[in-house]
């Protein structure tokens, strides 16, 4: 076993076997979600967009509301190991939080899948009533925390950030990215994803005692896309 930035277990064995037939379902999923929003989407939409039938999306996940969080789970567990692996690729402590906020800024398409504030927005909706749904939303919310808040620790054993309490911390900078992406996703013209970097970053900077001196926007990188 190997440990990530976020202080979690990674197995380093084998993979295990994909089934390219639930894949592809997720995968469409996704897709239809991210267009027509979760409540406007059926399970023989999305058979549809996987060319196969809806009985067999029914066998596989049995309700709408599981094949939305295995479909959003596909999209996190690659869009986090990739956030991950960037964070790992960074010069210093500051450099790794810098890598996580402009990560969650901007959100670069993934192995083709949608846009990833769309989709979280809805997994948000449908956790306030549906208490399954909710338990994927604090299990993926945690992760993101638990990552923040180790490169905060490991900042402050190289004495480059002041004496926070990272898990705090960790949980006020989520949310802060939270409220930036909603405004994103619905296309707000005051807040972009630049401005979203450098409200968070200037905020990191205050709370932990550090200069930030301002980061290069990616060029590359895409502004979340409004489903207005």
């Amino acid at each position: 076993m190997a440990v990530d930035h976020a202080g979690a277990d990674v197995a380093t064995g084998p993979a295990a076997p994909v089934d390219k037939r639930r894949e592809d379902m997720l995968r469409a999923a996704l897709h239809v979600i991210a267009e027509r929003g979760f409540t406007d989407t059926r399970i023989a939409d999305v058979a549809e967009r996987a060319g196969t039938s809806p009985a067999l999306v029914i066998y596989y996940f049995h309700t709408k509301d599981n094949l939305m969080t295995e479909a959003i789970r596909l999209a996190e567990d690659r869009w986090f190991e990739l956030g991950i692996e960037r964070m790992g690729a960074a010069k210093d402590a500051v450099g790794r939080l810098e890598e996580v906020v402009t990560w969650i800024c901007f959100p670069l398409p993934v192995n083709e899948f949608p846009d990833p504030w769309s989709l979280w927005i809805d997994l948000w909706v449908r956790s306030l009533r549906h208490p399954e749904v909710a338990r994927v939303r604090e299990e993926f919310d945690a992760r993101w925390r638990g990552a923040i808040a180790r490169a905060v620790l490991d900042g402050q054993a190289e004495g480059v950030f002041g004496p926070a309490d990272a898990t705090e911390f960790a949980i006020v900078l989520a949310a802060l990215l939270d409220g930036l992406g909603v405004q994103m996703a619905l296309g707000d013209p005051a807040v972009d994803p630049a401005f979203a970097l450098r409200t968070a970053m200037c905020f990191a900077a205050l709370a932990l005692g550090f200069t930030w001196s301002g980061a290069v926007v990616p060029d590359t990188a895409a502004a979340p896309v409004s489903r207005s």
